[in-house]
């Protein structure tokens, strides 16, 4: 029996049989307390047990982290809990050493990476992966209901979309001896007979069914090459990408607002237990956070309006602020407080956005979006996509991007193109916001960042 199932459905004097893991044990002599937990809820379950029990003593001697199956009945509980569980049996599962890592008390977050296989165990841990879980239940929901179409892009592809320099190559080539042609790798000699990438987005597949589908959505992993060790960068990270037809950039907004305020709501109903326990222990004030995302209208502004605000403020910047440039972390917080609201900056610059996004009449700024939210600065990034295929053939020249290599992708303006919108979303930056948890390396199960590929 589930513990989850015990909370929402069982009263005191009915019969239970659970299984879980020892939170902590406290043996008084003639008789003791066992907090239980079975990670199907945030909340354990008290075992109270006393010197009738025939194997009293070996009970007093379960570790922490031992797994255990206990029978017994529900009774009402002299603590703080509405009842409590009198054992008629306890028996020892798998037992565990007295060195176990995860004691019960207070870890530092840098300890518990360093012990990723068993930080699942506590609390704060099961609070985020139960919240992440939801949260992927809740994206696939909206989607669905909403007749987007769920697409698989490859994990190996040969597309440069977010520019080779940042994407891991794949080979099956022996490195100690790399075969050349005139000083350059030969690879028609491995296995794909071209050069090959792990992929560091799936929108340009997804783009060619969206031309076939009118809405879909891509929701998987993705990996970048980038050497930075901030609290907000992976090199493997979960990627949600919509591609619509017959979008326009404020119809893309539209969207992402309701998405996310979607998602929000989902998570705030399925996982109450898990968020009271990350406002108070982790993130004070995130659950009034989140509230205000669900019932507040966001705000939208160009990323001019978004400089004027910014050099009108009276602020000293570390960084100050360009009408040219992309917009620093300090500068995001401050947009973010002075609204008091998720905020939508649009319209930037072209030379600092990527080459398939849709240039504006002003012949200066792309139909970009990304949106900014309060404690956790960019959530999303968006654009309306380039029909023009002579403007595309001009940007991709500027970017040096390898035409050959997406030309299927170009062949969409020619083949029934319409004009139509995207955006993307890193999964994890999702659920630190949800969660308070500052560091994403603290939202993935087993992070990979540079230097760091345990496990």
């Amino acid at each position: 029996m589930d513990l989850i199932d015990v909370f929402k459905t069982k009263k005191i004097g009915d019969e239970v049989v659970l299984e879980g893991w020892v939170r902590n044990n406290r043996d008084q002599k003639e008789f003791g307390f066992i907090d239980l937990y079975d990670g199907t809820s945030i909340n354990t379950l008290q075992i109270v047990y006393d010197n009738s029990m025939s194997n009293f003593d070996e009970i007093t001697k379960i570790h922490v982290g031992s797994s255990i199956k206990v029978e017994g009945k529900l009774v009402e509980s002299n603590g703080k809990q509405e009842y409590e569980v009198k054992p008629t049996k306890i028996e020892v599962i798998g037992d565990c050493p007295s060195d176990y890592p995860i004691q019960p008390k207070r870890h530092t977050m840098e300890f518990l990476r360093s012990q990723a296989y068993l930080r699942p165990r506590t609390k704060t841990f099961q609070a985020v992966f139960k919240v992440r879980s939801v949260a992927a239940q809740a994206i696939h929901e909206y989607f669905q209901s909403n007749n987007y179409v769920y697409v698989h892009t490859p994990l190996l592809t040969t597309a440069d979309c977010e520019g080779s320099d940042q994407m891991f190559k794949v080979t099956t080539l022996d490195l100690n001896n790399v075969p050349k042609v005139d000083g350059e790798v030969d690879y028609s000699k491995d296995l794909f007979n071209k050069q090959t990438f792990i992929t560091g987005t799936g929108q340009l597949h997804g783009e060619t069914f969206a031309m076939a589908f009118k809405k879909i959505y891509t929701f998987g992993p993705t990996f970048r090459t980038e050497n930075s060790n901030t609290k907000t960068h992976a090199n493997e990270f979960w990627m949600i990408e919509p591609e619509m037809a017959f979008m326009h950039l404020d119809d893309l907004m539209n969207v992402e607002e309701e998405m996310l305020k979607y998602v929000v709501n989902y998570v705030m109903d399925k996982c109450k237990d898990e968020l009271e326990f990350l406002d108070q222990f982790v993130s004070n004030g995130l659950i009034e956070k989140l509230s205000k995302v669900v019932n507040n209208n966001f705000v939208r502004i160009t990323h001019k309006e978004a400089i004027d605000l910014l050099l009108n403020s009276g602020e000293k910047w570390e960084f100050t602020p360009d009408y040219e440039s992309d917009i620093a972390k300090e500068h995001e917080k401050w947009i973010t407080d002075h609204f008091n609201s998720p905020v939508f900056i649009y319209n930037w610059p072209k030379d600092i956005k990527a080459w398939y996004m849709k240039l504006n009449d002003d012949g200066k700024t792309v139909a970009a979006v990304d949106l900014e939210v309060p404690g956790s600065g960019e959530l999303m990034g968006g654009s309306e996509r380039e029909i023009d295929l002579d403007k595309l053939d001009e940007l991709i020249k500027v970017h040096n991007v390898d035409r050959e290599s997406i030309e299927w992708y170009l062949n969409l303006r020619k083949f029934g193109g319409c004009y139509h919108s995207g955006f993307g979303m890193g999964f994890e930056r999702l659920i630190m916001y949800l969660t308070g948890i500052e560091n994403i390396r603290d939202v993935i199960p087993y992070p990979r960042t540079p230097g760091n590929c345990d496990y």
